[in-house]
């Protein structure tokens, strides 16, 4: 079988043993990705080769050693369910990826502003070693977060992921800088206790840009899933805990913490209106 290089109008025609694999080669060389499904053992080659290589229920072992997925019930509607459920599962890894960039934009660089802001270090060890496990309750949960499918083929956009990630820790920098400053002049907080208001507003900013990140479109589109509000509340009755009883850490008021929390609330709206012209922009659905 002689098999046009473009396949711009590939000819239809009956294939023979071993065409099959030909085709899908021919296909891939012209850089696209091929889907092959199949129930015979001269399907084999083919469904091998194919990046998406499926056999049927019904298919031969030979077949189904083949491909990479085998259908359990008869008819082909397993086919979109699997598309369904991997476009999912993409947006659950591409939301954890976001969070985690814009999570590292904000804890290196809020050190860093803070060292400048009041000349010395913003957090000692014990504060980090918290914020860290915090962060990672939370983050772990958004595996469990409701998710709707996007409409499009996925594809890794690294470039708009990491700018569409800056531009929301920048974001948060914005937001725990600013409250950082209102600690340090009109309330005038000791170095200790800035520590504590650090810690706070780490934790209650993280809460804001990850319900934020969750969602492409606004925040309240879908429900968080359960596992998602519980570690979140977590979050915040431990954080709100040691920083208001003092435990490891100097006490700060019962207002500053509550009123940092109100704080972070009309940050993630604020921040909210902000992502979705982002993310429209960059292409990030």
């Amino acid at each position: 079988m002689q098999v046009r290089a473009d396949l711009k109008h590939p000819p239809l025609i009956a294939l023979g043993f071993g065409d099959k694999y030909k085709l899908v080669k021919a296909f891939q060389k012209g850089g696209h990705i091929v889907g092959m499904c199949g129930d015979g053992a001269n399907d084999a080659p083919a469904l091998r080769q194919a990046q998406i290589g499926i056999a049927v229920s019904t298919a031969t072992d030979v077949a189904k050693s083949a491909a990479g997925m085998v259908l359990t019930k008869s008819g082909l509607a397993g086919i979109v369910a699997s598309v369904k459920e991997g476009r999912v599962i993409f947006q659950r890894i591409l939301t954890y990826t976001l969070n985690s960039i814009t999570k590292k934009i904000v804890q290196v660089l809020f050190l860093a502003v803070g060292l400048i802001m009041t000349g010395h270090a913003i957090l000692t060890p014990m504060p980090m070693v918290l914020i860290m496990i915090t962060g990672d309750f939370l983050g772990m949960s958004l595996t469990t977060k409701n998710v709707r499918p996007s409409p499009t083929p996925n594809a890794w956009k690294i470039g708009q992921l990491t700018i569409a990630g800056v531009s929301m820790g920048i974001d948060e920098l914005v937001f725990c800088a600013s409250t950082l400053a209102f600690g340090l002049y009109p309330r005038h907080f000791d170095m200790d206790t800035l520590r504590t208001l650090t810690f706070v507003v780490i934790v209650f900013g993280n809460q804001a840009t990850t319900y934020t990140n969750r969602e492409r479109r606004r925040l309240w589109s879908t429900r968080p899933s359960s596992w998602l509000i519980a570690s979140s509340v977590g979050d915040v009755l431990m954080a709100s805990t040691l920083a208001i009883a003092g435990i490891t850490m100097k006490p700060l008021p019962v207002s500053m913490v509550v009123g940092t929390l109100v704080a972070a609330c009309v940050f993630a709206v604020i921040l909210d209106s902000v992502k979705v012209p982002v993310f429209r922009r960059l292409g990030i659905t």
